[in-house]
């Protein structure tokens, strides 16, 4: 089993890594060319972490065992919310403000709600597929014209201008502000913001995959099934690079990239992720999936709602309550039976 633990641990090294080098390179984008770190994360570092639940659903489609595919975006989706922003509300309080973070939460919403629809429908198919990417496009357009309309103001600063500003590459309008003896920020060179994106995008999903298959060979050992392996440790393991961006975001006292990260994340998981994995095979719809888990998914999302739309914070009280309802879906799920008898069948051949 030691192995097994070293993978486990160097998959985490990995993610903590990579997720604080998606953040300082997200936040330096955002500074050098004046958008808002909100939208950088509903975009950009949203599609760079959901890409191990792009890889997982693919693979499952390919496999042959589609229903994974759903229940890992309907699992993480659910993570997100109640575990990964859950986990790093306990730490600090995160604020829900910004200006965009209520049109965002309304469409994440909206897509939540399309996605219950076109399950009770039937299995999401190829034209389901063609509809979601529709939807995935018409979402970043409205994204890029919204930014071009409403241009990013940055914080004023507030005092007087140091005396070597001009080595920090800042105008004296940008630096007047500032305390005397008090440097901003560096505005970092496109080469540099480009590698730590590219590394930090890259290395998420290794650590991911990493973490997921240490998981895996240690639950077996202890004779876990393999439902409760995939329902879990999968669904999570490719939540980790949400948790790792959105715990070093905290930890650097960015909410933006917190809060824009995990409605981004849901975002393109549904819209993007079931999109692509559609148009491959049909995802078959079990009723557990139409009773329990479509149901939950969306309870955590209406959870969210208040204080994304009233810019009030997730408080600690909340994180808990968050955390309390992720271990309560976990025991109902299992506990109670509530596992997809495709998505049990599947994952033996996964």
């Amino acid at each position: 089993m030691l192995p097994d633990f070293l993978v486990l641990a160097t998959g985490l090294v990995i993610l903590l890594v990579c997720g604080d080098l998606l953040v300082q390179g997200a936040t330096s984008l955002a500074t050098r060319y004046g958008l808002s770190p909100l939208l950088i994360a509903l975009t950009i570092v949203a599609f760079g972490t959901s890409a191990p639940e792009l890889l997982v659903s693919v693979r499952a489609a390919l496999a042959g065992a589609p229903g994974i595919a759903l229940g890992n975006v309907v699992g993480s989706n659910t993570a997100n919310i109640l575990l990964i922003l859950g986990l790093p509300a306990l730490i600090y309080p995160i604020a829900c403000a910004g200006r965009i973070v209520p049109h965002n939460m309304l469409i994440m919403m909206a897509a939540s709600i399309l996605l219950i629809v076109l399950c009770f429908i039937g299995p999401l198919g190829f034209w389901q597929g063609l509809l979601l990417l529709a939807m995935l496009t018409a979402y970043l357009v409205y994204s890029g014209w919204d930014a071009r309309m409403n241009p990013h103001e940055p914080t004023p600063l507030v005092a007087e201008m140091p005396d070597d500003a001009f080595a920090q590459n800042r105008s004296w309008e940008d630096t007047r502000d500032l305390p005397h003896g008090t440097l901003p920020p560096p505005i970092q060179s496109r080469r540099l913001i480009a590698l730590k994106i590219v590394f930090g995008i890259a290395g998420l999903p290794l650590g991911a995959r990493l973490v997921v298959d240490g998981g895996i060979d240690i639950a077996q050992v202890f004779g876990v099934s393999d439902a409760v392996i995939g329902l879990s440790i999968i669904a999570v393991g490719t939540s980790l690079p949400e948790l790792a961006t959105s715990m070093m975001a905290v930890f650097r006292r960015n909410d933006d990239m917190v809060v824009g990260n995990i409605i981004g994340s849901n975002i393109m998981n549904i819209l993007a992720i079931l999109g692509i994995t559609a148009l491959i095979a049909p995802l078959p719809v079990d009723k557990d999936f139409l009773s329990f888990h479509l149901w939950v998914m969306l309870g955590a999302a209406v959870l969210l709602l208040p204080m994304a739309m009233t810019g009030r914070k997730v408080g600690r009280l909340a994180g808990a309550v968050f955390l309390a309802g992720y271990v309560g879906y976990l025991y109902a799920m299992f506990a109670l039976g509530h596992v997809p008898p495709e998505v049990e069948n599947g994952l033996n051949g996964f």
